[in-house]
């Protein structure tokens, strides 16, 4: 059996009293008596259909903490419903439902009695859960003796000891170590393959490309994009750089995706090419290829400083580099307007085999969250293939020798 979900119009409200006499008086008399109300979500439709995965991102306040309370039961929508097929396992709020006066042990069997399963249920699977957690002898300590690190990694092992229907993640994993993220990752993805749903919170792009199928995209309180993974991401990249005068546009490319661009427009960038090792413009380059990454830029108005950045994308999405002229200290101070720039990038497309993009960023320093004149995605698609160099997997090529020695018995 696999989970899907519907979420018809779904919002909430919370309610602000000025006293008791208030919120007792308006049980009779609502209309006499208003409260002030707090809209902290309004009108939200989306579906999961069995097997998907879909990431829910947004800025802080956007509202998918309170979504996922109401999607799991433990908050109630004011208005709207949410329909559940499958049984559901969610990691929340870090520690919800744990006891701090009680041992690891002991919060296993609260919690997943708390998720319906019986202690007969539990008992056959304890071991596994010490064993995936991984917190030696605090698993017989009381829980407040537990790091954060150590909370979530008992929180995942009990959501997950039992293959769910639908899985729900919120940013907690966020708090545990590299190894245990991976280990968490890797059993996602575990389930996802036997026909688990997912609904995965998280402000890691990284991890919403690696996992998800679909995202959606909320902004204080509003759902405002529902769509691939990557143009939400892009979206919502731009959208946490928007300031006062700039825009966001995306534009459907010939091949389907979708470009976006956003900024103040103080410069843009007007032409992008790769060449190859002949000094030919290339869609195609070889494994480890020596090319040159050439982006004409144009100043349209007075600003103090400008920096490009560019990023290397694969097909998901996820950067496999990236880095900016404020970092290699070659700020250009006080260009002129009206002037062209071209920021010649040479490099080693020691890559897998596959399609990558180029994104540029015309910034005024390190980040775009100061000054964001230009952000592109999509500015550039090209691939790479294997011509000279022996089969290898993954998304790097890595010169490497094998050797090997006998020794006597």
């Amino acid at each position: 059996m696999s989970g899907a979900l519907d979420v018809n119009g779904v919002a909430k409200a919370y309610r602000q009293y000025k006293g008791e006499i208030q919120r007792v008086a308006s049980w009779f008399v609502p209309n006499v008596y208003p409260a002030k109300e707090t809209w902290v979500l309004e009108d939200i439709s989306f579906s999961l259909s069995p097997g998907e995965a879909v990431g829910i991102i947004g800025q802080n306040g956007a509202g998918k903490s309170t979504l996922l309370k109401i999607i799991t039961g433990t908050t109630k929508p004011t208005n709207g419903s949410v329909q559940v097929k499958g049984k559901i396992a969610a990691i929340l709020e870090l520690g919800m439902g744990f006891n701090p006066d009680l041992t690891g042990r002991q919060n296993v069997y609260h919690s997943a009695g708390l998720m319906g399963y019986t202690s007969e249920q539990i008992d056959t699977v304890i071991n596994n859960i010490e064993e995936f957690a991984e917190i030696g002898k605090y698993f017989e300590d009381p829980v407040r003796t537990f790091s954060s690190g150590m909370q979530m990694r008992v929180a995942f092992a009990v959501a997950t000891a039992f293959r769910p229907d639908i899985l729900i993640i919120d940013e907690a994993l966020s708090v545990g170590d590299s190894y245990f993220q991976h280990k968490s990752f890797d059993r996602i993805r575990e389930f996802r393959e036997q026909g688990t749903s997912l609904l995965f919170v998280s402000h890691d792009k990284g991890a919403i490309l690696a996992l998800c199928d679909r995202a959606i995209l909320l902004d204080k309180g509003h759902l405002l994009r529902d769509g691939d993974p990557e143009e939400i991401t892009d979206y919502y990249n731009a959208l946490i750089a928007e300031k006062a005068n700039s825009t966001i546009e995306q534009v459907v490319m010939g091949n389907g995706g979708i470009q976006t661009r956003s900024g103040t427009a103080e410069a843009k960038v007007i032409e992008v090419a790769l060449y190859n090792a002949k000094g030919q413009v290339a869609e195609y380059v070889g494994v480890g290829e020596r090319v040159e990454l050439r982006i004409k830029v144009k100043v349209y108005q007075s600003i103090e400083t400008l920096v490009l950045g560019y990023g290397i994308k694969d097909r998901l999405g996820q950067v496999m580099h990236g880095t900016n002229t404020w970092h290699t200290k070659q700020v250009i101070n006080k260009p002129n307007v009206g002037s062209e720039y071209e920021f010649v990038i040479a490099f080693q497309a020691n890559l897998g085999v596959g399609s990558y993009s180029i994104q540029t960023a015309l910034v005024d320093r390190d980040t775009h969250l100061t000054a964001n004149y230009e952000w592109l995605d999509l500015a550039l698609v090209f691939n790479v293939i294997n011509i000279d160099k022996v089969h290898f997997a993954g998304c790097m090529w890595i010169e490497s020798r094998i050797t090997i020695e006998e020794y006597g018995k």
